[in-house]
C-alpha cells in the first residue's frame, strides 16, 4: 500500500508541476494563431506595414523574457526552494496574461510587456520543473515522471492548435481572440494554487540543513510511513551533499569549475543545442508553413492539428512503455538516426516532385506529410523528452540550480535563433531545409555515441560515481547500510516513527 501511495503522490506532484510545461507549449502555440485573427488585428489596430513586426516581436519577447528568467530565478530557488519558485512562475505568468488580455486603449506596448512578463514566468517554470520532478521522483519512476514534462508540452501544443482552429470558426468579435488568450489564466492559476499544497523538494531541504523537514517530505512522497528504505535514501542524499562540500571546502562557486561538473554543464548545453538541430522546434513553430512547403495547400492548418495529436500519442507511449526499458542513450541514438532518414526522405520527395499549389493534396504531398508525422513521433520518443530528463538528473545537488538554469537558457537562446532562421530557410532553401535537418540529425548520432552515458535506474547520488569516478570519495553503499544497522532514524534527525506517518 505504501509503495502504491508513494507512486500516486509522486505522479500527482510531478503532473501538477508540469502544468507549467503545458503553459509553455500552449502560449507558444496560441500566439501564432491569435495574430492571424482579423478581430485581433482590428483591436490592435494593425497596419500592413507593422503586421510582420508585431508577429515577430510577440514571439521574440516571450523568448527573451524566458532566457533572462533562467538566470534570475537561480538565486531565488537556491534560497527559497523549488515549490515557491514554481508558485512565483505562476504569479508572474498570470500578470503577463492579464496585460495581454486587458491592455488599456489597445496599446501594443502593453501587449509587448505582457508577452515579456509571461515569458519570464515560463522561463522560471521550465528551469525549476525538471529539477523538482527529478528530486522528488523515486529512481524507478524518474524516467516516466521526467518524461511528463515533454508529455504535457505536447498536450499544450495539441490544445493550442485546436483552440486556434475553433477560434477561426467564431464570429470576428473581441471574444474570438480573448478566449484563447484568457484560457492561460485558468491553467496558470491551477499551477500556482496547487503548489501551495504540495511538499518542498527533499534534496533542497537537505542541502540547506533542514533535515527534519527533508525526512518528512521524503516520507510523504514515498507513501506516508517511515521505513529503513526511506532512511537509506535520506542517508544517500546527505552523504552526497557532504561529499560535494568536502571536494570544494564548502565554497559553492568552486563546484562549477571542477572538471567533472564543467563537463556535465558542457554536455547539457550541447544537448539542448542538439534539440534545436533536430528541426522539430522549427516544425512546432511553423507547422503550417512546412506543410504548405510539401504541398498541403489549404489543408495546412488542419494538418497542423493532427500533427499535434501524433506528438501527444508518441510521447505518452514513450512515457508509459519505453523510457525505463530502452534508457536515455539508446533513445537518443535511435531517435537521431531515424529522424535523419525521415528528413532525407521528405527532402527527396519534395525535390523530385515539388508542390505546384494547383493539384491539391497529391500522392507525393501525402507521402511527405506522412513522413513528417512519423518524424515528429520519433522525436517525441527520443530528443523531445530525454534531454529535459537527462539534464535534470546528472548534476549534484549543490550545483543543480545553476547548471539546469544554464541548460534551459541555452534552450531558449537557440529556440530564438532557430525561430528567426527557419522562415527564411523555408522561403529560400525549400526542400533543402529538410536536407539540412537530415545532416544535423546524422551529426547527433555521432554525438550521442561518443558522449552520452546511460543513467537509467540510477539514483541522483549515483551520478557522481558515473561522471566523476576518480574524483569522489562518496561511498553510497556505506550510507545505505547505516540505515539497516538501526531501526530508528539517524541521530541527526530526531523523530519518533509515529511522527513520520503522513
Amino acid at each position: 500500500m505504501g509503495k502504491r501511495l508513494g507512486a500516486f503522490r509522486a505522479t500527482y506532484l510531478v503532473l501538477l508541476s508540469c502544468i507549467g510545461s503545458f503553459l509553455f507549449a500552449y502560449d507558444t502555440g496560441i500566439v501564432g494563431g491569435v495574430l492571424t485573427l482579423q478581430s485581433f488585428q482590428r483591436d490592435m489596430r494593425f497596419t500592413a506595414a507593422n503586421k510582420t513586426q508585431i508577429s515577430s516581436n510577440s514571439a521574440s519577447l516571450l523568448q527573451a523574457g524566458a532566457f533572462f528568467a533562467c538566470f534570475l530565478v537561480w538565486p531565488f530557488t537556491a534560497r527559497f526552494g523549488r515549490r515557491w519558485s514554481i508558485a512565483l512562475a505562476s504569479l508572474v505568468f498570470e500578470v503577463g496574461a492579464i496585460l495581454q488580455l486587458f491592455f488599456p486603449g489597445n496599446n501594443v506596448a502593453c501587449w509587448y510587456a505582457g508577452r515579456t512578463i509571461s515569458g519570464f514566468g515560463i522561463g522560471i517554470a521550465t528551469t525549476i520543473i525538471p529539477m523538482y520532478s527529478a528530486e522528488m521522483a523515486p529512481k524507478h519512476l524518474r524516467g516516466q515522471l521526467g518524461t511528463l514534462f515533454q508529455g504535457c508540452f505536447t498536450l499544450g501544443v495539441f490544445t493550442s492548435y485546436w483552440v486556434t482552429y475553433g477560434a477561426t470558426r467564431m464570429a470576428p468579435s473581441t471574444r474570438q481572440w480573448r478566449i484563447p488568450v484568457g484560457l492561460q489564466l485558468l491553467f496558470g492559476g491551477l499551477l500556482g494554487l496547487g503548489m501551495l499544497f504540495t511538499k518542498e523538494s527533499t534534496r533542497w531541504l537537505a542541502k540547506v540543513g533542514r533535515h527534519d523537514e527533508a525526512l518528512q517530505s521524503l516520507v510523504w512522497v514515498r507513501g506516508g510511513e517511515y521505513s529503513q528504505d526511506i532512511q537509506a535514501e535520506i542517508n544517500e542524499i546527505n552523504a552526497g551533499i557532504a561529499e560535494e562540500e568536502r571536494q570544494t571546502q564548502g565554497v559553492t562557486w568552486k563546484e562549477y569549475t571542477l572538471p567533472a561538473n564543467r563537463w556535465r554543464i558542457i554536455l547539457v548545453i550541447t544537448l539542448q543545442i542538439g534539440v534545436q538541430l533536430t528541426g522539430n522546434t522549427s516544425l512546432a513553430y511553423f507547422a503550417p508553413q512546412f506543410f504548405a512547403a510539401v504541398g498541403a495547400g489549404n489543408n495546412s492548418v488542419l494538418m497542423s492539428g493532427f500533427f499535434g495529436l501524433c506528438k501527444v500519442i508518441a510521447c505518452f507511449f514513450f512515457l508509459l512503455f519505453l523510457v525505463e526499458r530502452i534508457g536515455r542513450r539508446r533513445a537518443l541514438l535511435n531517435g537521431a538516426c531515424l529522424m535523419a532518414v525521415l528528413m532525407l526522405i521528405v527532402a527527396i520527395i519534395t525535390a523530385t516532385e515539388p508542390p505546384t499549389g494547383k493539384a491539391g493534396l497529391t500522392r507525393s504531398a501525402s507521402a511527405a506529410i506522412g513522413m513528417i508525422y512519423i518524424e515528429a513521433m520519433v522525436y517525441n520518443i527520443s530528443w523531445g523528452p530525454v534531454p529535459w530528463l537527462y539534464m535534470s538528473e546528472i548534476f549534484p545537488t549543490r550545483i543543480r540550480e545553476g547548471a539546469i538554469a544554464t541548460g534551459t537558457a541555452t534552450q531558449w537562446l537557440f529556440n530564438f535563433v532557430f525561430s528567426q532562421i527557419t522562415p527564411h530557410a523555408i522561403n529560400n532553401l525549400g526542400w533543402k531545409t529538410f536536407l539540412m535537418f537530415a545532416i544535423f540529425n546524422c551529426s547527433l548520432v555521432a554525438y550521442t555515441w561518443f558522449f552520452i552515458k546511460e543513467t537509467k535506474g540510477r539514483s541522483l547520488e549515483d551520478m557522481e560515481l558515473l561522471f566523476n569516478p576518480s574524483g569522489t570519495q562518496l561511498d553510497l553503499e556505506e550510507a545505505r547500510q547505516k540505515a539497516y544497522d538501526t531501526e530508528e532514524p539517524a541521530a541527526s534527525i530526531r523523530h519518533k516513527k509515529s511522527d513520520l506517518k503522513v
